[in-house]
């Protein structure tokens, strides 16, 4: 199978896949050394072709493929769409519209938590995927054949999947219970990374307040220099020294130099300069502004409705067919259990009337749990 490499070729298969009511997409990409994922391969495919796009080729503009991904009368259909999206937001700052992810789809028709393409293509189209191409250097050309078979074979039988899912959430009525999904992932706030916001990603290590202070301002400058280089945070700065770092507060290059997470010399280098002023920005923050820290598990006499709530989650998932995942997180029954009017997606639309009302229930009394046939069941 030959790449498009051209914008002219790009746009004539952009409009026959248009003339169908869906195309299938995928992306191979790296970002092993970046920051920024660098899009390496274009996969798409109708009911009746496939075409593999080479955005590398300095002939190609993208903006047929970016028409594609907006025209509304087109379903664009991704398996764990997330990463994919992020690319398309980046390079063309547009999202694809109507959206469809199998992975999000088959957790609501029971397939259990953040099920693989390779399983449904097995289960639902029949097929077995040749894996040996997954981890290859997708940057380099020319691509050989067996990485073109792999690339095409991750679109050919999403077709099947996306009919599969599409009927057998038709026949239960739950398309809205996917289509919320698809509004969170067709939000642009969701690639946006704030480098004020990077701390979350190491809060649950943290529990003194001077420690989120210090560990605010770090990661947002880790953040801001990992996004001016164009490499990965850990590249910058690693976890485990950061956090160190965050522990100890060095006011100094000595004290700074004293702590063994840091490389060697980077106490001395422009780097090392600027997290010395990170860390007195963190310092100098107001107790009082900072984000409230989260209570420990089962602090506060919470920790026997935490587990309770875990288990009529469970029992809920189980009788639903659905995956616990897409009903509520761990956060949503921590919050719950702490608070009956928690702002959380598991007390709002289809999951309260699937699984917050009992949830409420359960902690009021009026709802029991028991054992039947080694089963818990809920009544």
């Amino acid at each position: 199978m030959n790449l498009i490499a051209t914008t002219a070729d790009l746009a004539d298969a952009c409009a026959r896949l248009a003339q169908h009511p869906f195309v299938t997409v995928d992306t191979e990409f790296l970002r092993e050394t970046t920051y920024y994922p660098k899009l390496c391969l274009i996969q798409l495919a109708s009911p009746d072709e496939a075409v593999l796009v080479d955005p590398l080729s300095a002939d190609l503009d993208l903006a047929p493929f970016f028409a594609l991904m907006t025209d509304e009368a087109v379903v664009k259909v991704f398996h764990a769409a997330r990463q994919d999206l992020e690319i398309v937001w980046m390079l063309g700052r547009v999202l694809p519209t109507p959206l469809f992810d199998t992975q999000v789809a088959a957790m609501v028709c029971g397939y259990g938590d953040s099920v693989g393409y390779e399983q449904l293509a097995n289960d639902l189209a029949k097929a077995r995927i040749d894996k040996s191409s997954r981890f290859t250097d997708w940057s380099r050309r020319p691509l050989n054949e067996a990485q073109l078979v792999y690339a095409e074979a991750d679109v050919t039988h999403l077709r099947d999947i996306y009919l599969a899912l599409k009927a057998d959430l038709e026949s239960t009525g739950r398309e809205g219970w996917v289509a919320e999904e698809m509004a969170v992932l067709n939000s642009p706030g969701t690639y946006e990374v704030k480098p004020e916001n990077a701390w979350q990603r190491l809060k649950g290590r943290i529990r003194k307040p001077k420690e989120l202070a210090v560990l605010i301002e770090l990661a947002a400058w880790r953040e801001r220099e990992a996004q001016h280089r164009d490499v990965p945070r850990q590249r910058v700065l690693k976890d485990d020294a950061l956090m160190d770092i965050v522990a100890r507060a060095p006011r100094s290059v000595e004290a700074l130099a004293e702590l063994r997470s840091v490389p060697n010399g980077f106490e001395r280098s422009r780097s090392g300069a600027e997290v010395l002023s990170a860390i007195e920005r963190g310092l100098a923050l107001d107790p009082k502004t900072l984000p409230r820290l989260e209570r420990e598990r089962g602090r506060g006499g919470n920790g026997a409705v935490l587990d309770l709530l875990k288990v009529l989650l469970k029992a809920v998932a189980e009788a639903e067919r659905v995956a616990p995942k897409i009903i509520a997180s761990s956060d949503d029954l921590e919050a719950i259990a702490s608070d009956s009017e928690a702002d959380v997606p598991a007390l709002q639309g289809w999951r309260r009337e699937v699984f917050g009302d009992k949830a409420l229930a359960l902690k009021s009394g009026a709802l029991g749990l028991r054992i039947e046939r080694g089963r818990v069941v809920v009544g």
